[in-house]
């Protein structure tokens, strides 16, 4: 599918998406649970379809109605399960532990780029507590019973890695303990995973090198309303740094544990203007300037920034960004593919990129490479293009937002 982009400047008003973060953990405790649970969120992607259907194969009932899901708790079944997660590394990697800890056999069908990324540290770990794994091409067979104890994991791979602990040790016969070595990446998400734990009743406790996860705990998930998401949020403020009227998202939670967050504090640095509300956050033009930005935090927002930081004065350099190399693209290399296609000032660095911003970009043909970040990150840069912005392989931002070119549409360009 092509999308065509018109050039200039965007402004209107947008009911974001549910945070998709926040309703793979939500799903996962509702399908643990003791009872049965309704769980209220605004748009439905590919990834949270892949968890509730992986769900669904493992003895939960998951109904999709409009605007909600009806969750009945798995029950356990004998015989292997099949898994189809497609590109979903969150459903992998949260679910691998937790068929562990249920003691079922189970095999994972993965596309896309899936089978590439990392898992190795994972799996590794459980096999020394119970677990066996058979890795094929584009599966991955997972047999075994994990027992209490020490869990030791890299903390500088994925945070959901330890999510994924923090999911199933709870349901273990014994307490265990979660050690975390090196720099841990993207706390927020784990701090996420925290926040639906103790919603769900999960008792944990946080330690000086990880956590202490008492066995034997029952999830009791209220089900709730999923907030609104930032990282999909953070395309349209973008687009409002741009734009005299401005662009307003409703749908926002002002406290939020999401990491993307961070784009309210990236906006105010650029030199935009953002206005916060308790019923929605406005961006609007300002005199935009170059920053530098750390993103071993914040590693979706980066497509984003870039194409925003190329049509800003001065020079906006990405540092710690090397894990996107390991996302559905390597995304350092397609941000910056990105960026060439229409015209920007850029290069590539061994863990970032560098943009020297220019007054306006020309428009062009972009290839979005099957990362949903890159097709709408050229949505934001189409904001300061003289020419349309062809997008090929648009439908890729089914992945996390299948509304996006339809929200887009609703919005108008400014004269």
């Amino acid at each position: 599918m092509k999308k065509c982009i018109a050039p200039g400047s965007r402004t209107g008003v947008i009911t974001i998406t549910s945070s998709k973060s926040q309703a793979h953990r939500r799903i996962i405790c509702a399908a643990l649970s003791s009872s049965s649970s309704t769980i209220k969120l605004n748009g439905l992607s590919a990834d949270i379809s892949a968890t509730i259907s992986c769900l669904n194969s493992l003895g939960s009932k998951i109904e999709i109605e409009p605007n909600c899901i009806n969750v009945t708790p798995i029950s356990k079944r004998e015989g292997e399960k099949q898994l189809y997660c497609g590109e979903s590394g969150s459903t992998l990697r949260f679910l691998i532990p937790i068929i562990g800890a249920l003691g079922l056999e189970a095999t994972f069908f993965m596309e896309g780029k899936l089978p590439s990324r990392p898992i190795e540290s994972l799996t590794s770990l459980l096999e020394k507590r119970g677990m066996s794994f058979n890795k094929e091409d584009r599966s991955l067979t997972c047999r075994g019973k994990l027992s209490s104890g020490n869990y030791k994991i890299t903390g500088s791979v994925s945070s959901q890695y330890i999510s994924g602990l923090l999911f199933a040790l709870p349901l273990l016969d014994g307490d265990s303990y979660i050690e975390i070595e090196g720099e841990l990446q993207s706390a927020a998400y784990i701090k996420m995973t925290e926040e639906e734990l103790a919603r769900s009743g999960i008792k944990f406790q946080k330690t000086a090198s990880g956590y202490f996860v008492p066995g034997n705990q029952k999830y009791n998930c209220p089900g709730g309303v999923i907030e609104g998401d930032w990282s999909n949020a953070a395309f349209y403020l973008c687009m409002g740094a741009k734009s005299n009227n401005g662009v307003s998202v409703l749908g926002l939670k002002n406290d939020s544990a999401q990491g993307d967050k961070a784009i309210i504090d990236i906006l105010r640095r650029f030199g935009a203007n953002v206005i916060e509300s308790p019923s929605a956050v406005t961006v609007k033009k300002g005199q935009l300037s170059g920053i530098t930005v750390d993103a071993s935090g914040i590693p979706d927002l980066v497509p984003t920034i870039c194409a925003l930081a190329a049509s800003a004065n001065g020079k906006t350099i990405i540092t710690n960004a090397s894990r996107l190399r390991f996302k559905e693209s390597d995304r350092l290399a397609s941000t910056l593919s990105l960026l060439l296609s229409i015209g920007a000032d850029a290069y590539e660095t061994k863990d970032g990129l560098v943009i020297n911003g220019k007054s306006s970009l020309n428009g062009g043909t972009v290839n979005a490479h099957n990362d949903h970040r890159i097709a709408m990150a050229a949505a934001v840069a189409a904001s300061s293009a003289i020419y349309d912005i062809i997008v090929e392989g648009a439908e890729c931002v089914s992945k996390s937002y299948p509304d996006f070119w339809k929200d887009l549409d609703s919005t108008e360009v400014e004269k």
